[in-house]
């Protein structure tokens, strides 16, 4: 009899071990799933030429804010308006140009009061660091054979650079020479590699690269102003948190390191 009243003690027993065991694993679970959802993730679509700079700021904005994950997709500033136009889930656009966002906020897909002027830049011509091209006028000679162009289609560095030959009575005569690059950091590869003699690209993807040099910097004159907008798309899963980021990005700090990649301060 003692022994089936100490074997039914330990049977008693074991259910409040179970219990024990379950409620810590639901308490764990519990506490992971508060983490996991506090997380914001920002998709954010971004003109090629801001890779470096974006990616180093957003790097900062973490330190002070570690509930952030950003998700980048870079591009021409043109093809990734039109993915946002399409529908794709995205937070926050900037773009290379006034243009693309322009196009955007007609159509409602901006947040409105979000847009923010960031950043200007300078449009280069670079030739392999082996090159004798000395000026814009140098395109013409025979020697030069391929020229490495933004899609103007979709590609403000390309606009631009059609512009700037237009401006310098060149365009005409270099039509032929043309290869063009779905976006500028595409032309960059192309003069890198060799497979185009010369290229137009902005000064901070020129300094972002040891393999070219930089033959002569673009009149402002001879082309749109190079500004950088940015703003929230409507739609945002994270609208506050998006805003949040944009106003960040015209903060001192995140200027500072846009300047030692390369760009300047665009007017307020």
């Amino acid at each position: 009899m003692r022994s089936r009243v100490n074997s039914n003690k330990r049977e008693r027993k074991k259910p409040s071990w179970v219990c024990i065991a379950l409620s810590i694993a639901v308490f764990a679970a519990m506490v992971c799933g508060s983490h996991g959802s506090a997380q914001t993730k920002l998709t954010v679509s971004a003109a090629a030429s801001l890779k470096e700079g974006l990616a180093e700021t957003e790097a900062a904005y973490r330190q002070g804010h570690a509930d952030v994950e950003f998700i980048n997709n870079f591009g021409s500033s043109g093809t990734l308006a039109a993915q946002i136009d399409q529908g794709a889930p995205v937070d926050i656009f900037v773009s290379a140009a006034a243009k693309p966002m322009d196009e955007l906020a007609a159509k409602g897909l901006i947040v409105a009061g979000s847009r923010r002027n960031l950043l200007r830049n300078t449009l280069v011509l670079i030739a392999p660091l082996d090159s004798k091209l000395r000026d814009f006028q140098g395109l013409a000679d025979a020697s030069i054979r391929v020229i490495a162009l933004g899609d103007p289609a979709s590609v403000p560095a390309g606009q631009y650079g059609r512009q700037t030959l237009s401006a310098l009575h060149l365009l005409d005569k270099l039509n032929a020479k043309f290869v063009l690059g779905k976006d500028v950091r595409q032309v960059l590869t192309y003069v890198e590699t060799g497979n185009a003699d010369a290229g137009l690209v902005y000064a901070t993807d020129a300094q972002a690269s040891g393999k070219v040099r930089v033959v002569a910097t673009a009149p402002e004159s001879a082309h749109d102003p190079i500004v950088y907008p940015a703003a929230v798309v409507k739609g945002s899963r994270g609208e506050g948190t998006a805003r949040q980021f944009v106003e960040y990005l015209c903060s001192p700090a995140a200027q500072t390191i846009f300047m030692k990649h390369g760009f300047t301060i665009a007017a307020p």
